[in-house]
């Protein structure tokens, strides 16, 4: 595509962006994390307190983006056909019928996901990474395009139940929504005075639009010397001393996309180093596992990927 295509693009993203942020105020830079992970075509995991605006962010982009959306409650009784659909037996035709749950939808949010169990939580895993569900022998494609935005209540761990390395390592990225500043709150509570704001959310792309733009983002240049700190950066979590397991391949793969799409979104048809290290935090602290010394030390997977960076020589 030519500059102007993309100088389109970045227009484009930038009335959604404006568009959700009458109802997310004050978060331009999450929702910009999160659009970049729709156009890399990958799923979100939002990690934070709750009444902050987790579900109204995907209800919101949802709407911008007309997509269809459903919103599952994920709770410990949850079954995983809750999620998929189950076969039911119809009398008149004596055959059973395949019955879509609501994980068939363009935009799922899987709310509080650690809520239910982890035989629940396993039924999301084909339907993230292959983008299908197969019930009885048979496979059903989901929609296209599909994306899953999951929260978590970082707060409360009674009765909950912490996913495990192979669902998180298939979220794009974890994203932390965080408390308003005081103007900002002050917006909200007078944004919410009358009729709410997701109501008036009007919708900027089609589906066609956003499946040009997810095709646009794969061509965008990414030059040798970013790839290998892309690489060097992904190798480097697996030899850190405070880490027991590292970020997979995956990782590599997720954060070469995201900063594809950063890029594509932000009008450019070629790469930056900035790109990369706006995204690898994001990216890749969710996927490490530290060894037990470091909550002792007060170490997060977020420092260790801060810590990786500074020592981590930038490409000129």
């Amino acid at each position: 595509m030519t500059t102007t295509d993309f100088a389109e693009i970045q227009g484009k993203i930038n009335q959604v962006i404006d568009e959700v942020e009458t109802v997310i105020i004050g978060k331009r830079d999450i929702i910009r994390m999160a659009l970049t992970s729709i156009v890399s075509n990958g799923h979100i995991l939002i990690d934070d307190v709750p009444g902050v605006g987790k579900t109204t962010l995907a209800k919101s982009l949802a709407k911008a983006l007309g997509c269809s959306f459903k919103r599952i409650q994920f709770t410990p009784d949850l079954l995983p056909s809750d999620v998929t659909g189950t076969s039911i037996f119809n009398q008149k035709t004596s055959e059973f019928e395949f019955r879509r749950g609501p994980i068939f939808a363009q935009f799922v949010l899987a709310d509080e996901i650690n809520r239910a169990t982890p035989k629940t939580q396993s039924s999301l895993l084909e339907c993230m990474e292959e983008r299908q569900v197969t019930a009885d022998g048979m496979t059903y494609p989901l929609p296209a395009p599909f994306f899953v935005i999951a929260t978590e209540n970082t707060i409360e761990s009674h009765g909950t139940y912490p996913l495990p390395e192979a669902q998180l390592d298939r979220f794009m990225i974890r994203l932390s929504m965080g408390y308003p500043e005081s103007a900002e709150e002050s917006r909200i509570l007078d944004s919410q005075t009358g009729i709410h704001p997701l109501a008036g959310v009007r919708t900027i792309l089609t589906l066609e639009e956003i499946v040009e733009l997810q095709k646009a983002a794969q061509g965008i240049h990414m030059a040798p010397a970013i790839r290998d700190y892309i690489v060097e950066l992904t190798a480097t979590t697996r030899t850190h001393p405070m880490v027991t397991l590292g970020a997979s391949p995956r990782g590599s793969l997720n954060l070469s996309h995201a900063a594809r799409s950063y890029a594509a979104i932000s009008g450019r048809d070629y790469v930056m180093p900035d790109d990369v290290k706006a995204l690898t935090v994001p990216v890749l602290a969710h996927r490490l596992i530290l060894k037990p010394e470091a909550r002792i030390k007060n170490i997060t997977p977020r420092t260790v990927v801060t810590e990786i960076m500074d020592s981590v020589a930038v490409p000129c």
